[in-house]
């Protein structure tokens, strides 16, 4: 059985042109893959079944896999091989081989000093909603209003003239929703272009855990200390309304 079972593994490889090395950021968390430069490619091996035939792969462009059989390289249900294996190449684990850069831009979310110019893009996978942000003149009336037992599992903070309300279930007010990815808050319907840089910027940006990163569409971000999140109460927004005059 044991054989069967070592048989039925595949060893795959694959190439992709060293000008589209950034796209392989989107997988640089398969710790499990290696990667070699060869004059103008880079060699790719080591995935798994599953990582063979994922999104992440299918959407890397220029990018061609293959399968490896008697020192051939055979693409995808192919009778014939397409070339021979290469040899004398160093190879290297993707996460160290590949350095992730983040630049910086003089736009942001919120008035913040910094922007991440990573990518949202729309997502057709349902998330749970997380967190609400309502701007406070539209709530004001109505918060003061709600029983006990549906503010006292929320917590909630300011963000200029905006309140921010974290937990569940959220309260019915008008405002911009977020789904929670790992430490990041994200908008409804949308996701990391590369979904793998999600555990990235954790280590890049918020390594200690101890912040939110709330995200925009156009990829800006603010980070949020969690304590600087209170329990959600009438008193609490009462006081916070009146520190803050609004109008």
């Amino acid at each position: 059985m044991a054989k069967d079972f070592a048989d039925s593994l595949k060893d795959f490889w694959a190439e992709i042109p060293r000008v589209d090395e950034d796209f392989l950021g989107s997988i640089r968390d398969w710790k499990n893959v290696q990667i070699a430069l060869d004059e103008d490619t880079i060699w790719v091996k080591g995935f798994t079944d599953e990582q063979a035939v994922s999104s992440e792969i299918q959407q890397l462009p220029n990018f061609i896999l293959y399968e490896l059989r008697d020192g051939l390289l055979f693409r995808k249900d192919a009778l014939v091989p397409s070339k021979k294996v290469r040899t004398a190449l160093l190879w290297t684990s993707i996460d160290k081989a590949l350095r992730l850069t983040f630049p910086s831009s003089n736009k942001n979310f919120f008035g913040i000093d910094e922007k991440i110019e990573i990518k949202l893009k729309p997502s057709e996978e349902e998330q749970p909603t997380a967190a609400l942000l309502s701007s406070m003149n539209d709530i004001k009336d109505a918060i003061i209003t709600l029983p006990k037992f549906k503010l006292e599992k929320l917590d909630w903070m300011v963000i200029n003239d905006k309140a921010l309300f974290l937990g569940t279930p959220l309260l019915s007010f008008p405002g911009k929703t977020f789904w929670m990815k790992d430490n990041h808050l994200l908008p409804t319907g949308f996701d990391f272009e590369f979904k793998n840089l999600s555990s990235l910027l954790q280590r890049k940006y918020n390594a200690s855990q101890d912040q939110w990163l709330l995200w925009d569409e156009n990829g800006s971000v603010l980070h949020l200390n969690k304590n600087d999140f209170r329990k959600l109460s009438v008193s609490t927004f009462r006081l916070t309304e009146k520190s803050q005059e609004w109008i």
